[in-house]
């Protein structure tokens, strides 16, 4: 089993991210990536279609033989963790709470903020998650723009300067010291919210925690490569393909090799 590829799945892109941090920490890793980009977003729908989807796209990773799955897409862990955990028996790792985890180990004060989509606010699924730690308070704050900039390549600029201005300034105003990047696109924008926050502010990245949540559960378990080998990388989408290894080269800025559209 430990020859089998880890299955990463998101909505779209911003999954990659944590594909590229798995990659990072768990190098002899060979990793399969689906995203469902002909259905993205996934952060404007409601959770029981979240939950559909979800559930196609991590049968269908499974059925192409995984030994582990990682739900790389805030929105649909919310929907979907409890199923997933039910129904396959290879361990799922999700975004959500490896992140709360690592933002209440960091604050000094309890004052935490989540930025992320509109289902993954609706769900209350980072709540759920620090309910039973004492003196914490969670702020949210859902940036759906900040999705459609990242696809669009669009990482500066006074125009997304402004619209994350008007999404962050509240959560300072807020007095928080640690802020989850509740949504696995907004990595590549921590230079604009670092901008906008101060240096005073520490970022938590939900792709970060996740990808060593990955590390220590393959470890704990006896599944991960201990040796150096050739890794590979599959990149599957329910789109197009030729956009998709566009757009994520553009935003990974390395090539994406093998993308093939899958139908489900």
């Amino acid at each position: 089993m430990s020859d089998l590829p880890i299955g990463v799945f998101d909505s779209g892109f911003g999954g990659l991210t944590v594909a590229r941090s798995i990659a990072d920490n768990l190098p002899n890793e060979d990793l399969l990536y689906l995203g469902d980009t002909a259905r993205a977003p996934y952060g404007t729908k409601t959770l029981p279609q979240v939950r559909e989807y979800a559930l196609e796209c991590l049968d269908y990773l499974v059925g192409q033989g995984v030994k582990a799955l990682v739900v790389a897409c805030n929105s649909a862990s919310s929907a979907v963790l409890h199923d997933a955990r039910e129904r396959y028996k290879v361990p799922v790792v999700e975004v959500i709470l490896p992140a709360a985890r690592r933002a209440v180990q960091v604050s000094k004060s309890g004052e935490l903020g989540v930025i992320c989509t509109e289902a993954t606010a609706k769900s209350l699924s980072y709540d759920d998650a620090l309910a039973a730690v004492p003196n914490v308070n969670l702020t949210t704050m859902p940036c759906p723009l900040f999705v459609e900039y990242v696809e669009a390549g669009i990482t500066g600029g006074p125009e997304l300067l402004d619209v994350a201005r008007g999404y962050l300034l509240p959560l300072r105003e807020a007095g928080i010291d640690t802020l989850i990047l509740g949504c696995t696109h907004y990595p590549l924008l921590t230079g604009v919210i670092s901008y906008v926050l101060g240096d005073s502010i520490t970022l938590v990245s939900s792709a970060e925690e996740c990808a060593k949540e990955v590390y220590a559960q393959l470890t704990d378990l006896g599944l991960a490569h201990p040796k150096p080998r050739e890794a590979a990388r599959r990149f599957l989408t329910t789109g197009n393909p030729e956009q998709f290894a566009k757009l994520g080269e553009r935003l990974l800025h390395r090539e994406l090799a093998d993308v093939r559209q899958v139908k489900l």
